[in-house]
């Protein structure tokens, strides 16, 4: 474990770490890492902090947690382990106490057979999850305590996705992560539609070899196949009737048929073992539906070659070259034309199609190129003469990453034979539904109203087969006039620009509003000197201090932001790092997860972000009160007896204070709050300089209110003097 995962386990800083390394000899040595940053046996740090006393505290989350990231096998062995006894909690809470009450050495011994009993009766004797030896649990025994424990605080499917959402923060490079905002808005559109009359109401019956059977109660046999009957494209259909099938081809972590509301199957595949095995102890540790989660490469080696799903979901591996070009020439499943080597996300979406029931839904998260490449403009054409491709959406930037390009929802229903083609697709645009940065759309994106937005479009679109439309953000465009050369689906190419948003009588109010903000702005214009004895002066020598040294005072106190996840009854906006720059009230929202309590605001407090360099320094106010902190930013609470906040914020922004406080890396600058400088000054004079600060803030306000007012203006005027609302 790292420096930081000791701080974490403690529940200190950081630099209370380095502090401990320094002045305690008897402090465990490195055993990797390097020396800048090096790692530490869990058990000896264990050890050390239980003999300091500072152990006893701890969450038992977290230490629960930090068994798993120090577990010799691997974190990804320890989270299956841990999800294995879980289940066995969950499904024989009874047997678990008396198994508990067993010495370390006959637990491992009698483990492993209510494991195979609890794993095959759950997920099948096919399963991606092997039962663990006597041997390979020997490691495992505190931790699968430990889980149990915290399943009894917070409850099996609580603890498993802490300890699973710790993981994937902790790798965030290693795996490609299907947000919960993205999921939610696929499953409603796949699964969440009820009855369709552009489909009919259909009834088909699919099997899957091997795969269990399912005939809408989720009842399974291993030697059987898996039967599906549903009506329409509901997970429950309107009239209450079976649940539904769906299938994810590429499910890595399950984030997607986790989003599903009471399926009755859920059929999974991914070509990495170690996310077969986790998505399967999730999906089993969070329904009682019926589960067939397979491993391997879905093009190559399909698990369910004859599953006719009610829904499919994917987030497909984007621009794979080596998806299979070589061998699947002849494969049945492109029988709207054979993708090129370049279009693997066509493969995909062929893929989906092949595993659906007739007039069944198939949504996948797809690149934007994927729209308008020509390589594929032959498969495009043919998915709308048929009417297999029913919607584009195009999505916010930073819904999935990668996370600086806008991406696209494909919506797909299977033709049902006989039945006419739709006439008409579907376009929809919510990539307004954000503003800032790609840097910091994904903290921004408004996810409540890109869903209202898109099912506001499609629910009448997929009822009557057109739409009238939105200009700018929506539009059932004939399939007729999308067949040309290029076949080009980007929805923003076929979408009417927004009706003109300023005509004159809306750009004079415009007018009017900036030239009373540049009054304002030049009232407040501060004069250059208002002391005439230190005019033309060098600087003033005054005894200083740090922000380090006040924390240690008690003069203040230093939070970090970051953690805490969406409590459940009152949702609570996040503070971000460009709400702090641009000035603006908190835009982001928690993230969702087991209960963590973040960091919340209160008025006078001064927060700073810690990354990018920039001197940019905030006094909470009414419109940031009761606010979580966000990510890379550092909360500063001066004691209101001795210190001011506009004081602390002003000389907190000063240029060569933020420079002297700065540590470069290769790709970004950090801030080390502690460091910063303040001179030691009584708190009438603190009060007299704060004011003086608190006039440049609004100074500094009004100068963005102004341009904001003049970039409106002049886009307006650009407009308004092109579409002809504005006489020239």
């Amino acid at each position: 474990m790292t420096a930081a995962g000791i701080a974490r386990l403690a529940g200190v800083g950081r630099a209370a770490v380095s502090n401990w390394r320094r002045r305690h000899p008897d402090f465990p040595k490195p055993v990797g890492g390097t020396e800048a940053s090096p790692s530490f046996a869990l058990a000896d740090i264990e050890q050390w902090l239980r003999d300091q006393g500072k152990l006893a505290e701890v969450p038992l989350r977290e230490r629960v947690w930090q068994q798993i990231a120090g577990h010799p096998a691997g974190a990804v062995t320890a989270l299956v382990h841990a999800g294995c006894a879980l289940l066995l909690v969950r499904e024989r809470s009874a047997a678990w106490p008396s198994l508990a009450e067993l010495p370390d050495e006959r637990l491992v011994e009698v483990l492993p057979v209510a494991l195979e009993e609890t794993l095959g009766e759950r997920l099948g004797h096919a399963r991606p999850v092997p039962t663990p030896t006597s041997s390979a649990l020997a490691a495992s025994v505190p931790l699968l305590r430990g889980a149990a424990e915290l399943a009894a605080e917070t409850g099996v499917r609580p603890a498993f996705e802490f300890l699973l959402g710790r993981h994937l923060d902790a790798n965030p490079r290693q795996y490609t992560l299907t947000p919960s905002g993205p999921a939610a808005l696929m499953a409603a559109l796949a699964v969440g539609t009820g009855t369709s009359s552009a489909t009919g109401t259909s009834s088909a019956t699919g099997t899957s070899a091997g795969t269990g059977t399912s005939a809408g109660t989720g009842t399974t046999t291993d030697a059987g196949t898996a039967t599906s009957t549903a009506t329409g494209a509901g997970a429950v259909d309107e009239a209450g009737g079976a649940p539904v099938t769906v299938l994810d081809p590429a499910c890595g972590t399950g984030s997607l048929l986790t989003a599903v509301e009471r399926p009755g199957a859920f059929c999974g595949q991914d070509a990495d073992p170690d996310l077969a095995a986790l998505t399967a102890l999730r999906l089993a540790l969070a329904t009682d539906a019926d589960i067939r989660v397979r491993s391997g490469d879905s093009l190559r080696a399909d698990a369910f070659p004859s599953l006719a799903a009610d829904a499919v979901l994917c987030h497909p591996p984007f621009n794979e070259r080596n998806w299979g070009h070589d061998e699947l020439a002849y494969d049945p499943r492109f029988e709207y034309g054979f993708p090129a080597r370049t279009e693997s996300e066509l493969a995909w979406v062929q893929h989906a199609l092949a595993r659906l029931r007739p007039g069944g839904t198939a949504v996948l998260l797809m690149p934007p190129a994927a729209a308008s490449r020509r390589s594929g403009r032959r498969i495009r054409a043919d998915l709308l003469r048929r009417g297999a491709l029913r919607a584009v959406v195009a999505l916010p930037a930073g819904a999935a990453p990668p996370y600086g390009i806008p991406l696209h929802l494909w919506v797909l229903r299977r033709p049902v034979p006989g039945e006419r083609s739709p006439a008409e697709l579907l376009l929809v645009d919510t990539a307004s539904e954000h503003a800032g940065p790609a840097r910091d759309a994904r903290d921004r994106i408004d996810w409540p109203s890109v869903q209202t937005a898109v099912l506001e479009a499609w629910t009448p679109f997929d009822r009557d087969g057109s739409i009238a439309g939105t200009p700018g953000a929506s539009r059932s465009v004939p399939v007729i006039e999308l067949l040309d050369d290029d076949v080009d689906l980007a929805p923003a190419r076929h979408l009417p620009p927004p009706a003109a948003a300023e005509g004159a009588a809306q750009l004079a109010g415009v007018r009017e509003r900036l030239t009373e903000t540049l009054r304002r702005t030049r009232e407040l214009t501060p004069p250059p000197v208002t002391d005439p004895a230190t005019a033309g002066g060098g600087p003033v020598g005054r005894p200083t201090t740090t922000v380090g040294e006040l924390a240690r005072a008690g003069a203040l106190a230093l939070r970090a932001g970051g953690a805490g996840t969406t409590p459940a009854a009152s949702p609570v906006a996040v503070l971000t790092d460009h709400d702090v720059l641009a000035a603006q009230p908190p835009s982001g929202t928690l993230p969702d997860g087991p209960p963590e309590e973040p960091v919340l605001l209160a008025a006078g407090d001064v927060v700073v972000p810690v990354l990018g360099g920039g001197a940019a320094v905030r006094v909470v106010d009414a419109s940031a009160e009761g606010a979580a902190l966000g990510r890379n930013l550092q909360l500063l609470r001066p004691d209101p007896a001795a210190l001011d906040p506009w004081f602390l914020a002003g000389f907190l922004r000063a240029t060569a204070n933020n420079r002297q406080a700065s540590s470069y890396a290769s790709t970004a600058t950090r801030l080390d709050v502690r460091r910063l400088q303040l001179p030691r000054l009584p708190l009438a004079e603190q009060r007299r300089f704060g004011a003086r600060f608190k006039a440049l803030a609004e100074f500094e306000e009004e100068l963005r209110q102004a341009s904001r007012l003049g970039d409106q203006l002049v886009q307006g005027l650009y407009d308004g003097l092109a579409d002809g609302t504005v006489a020239p």
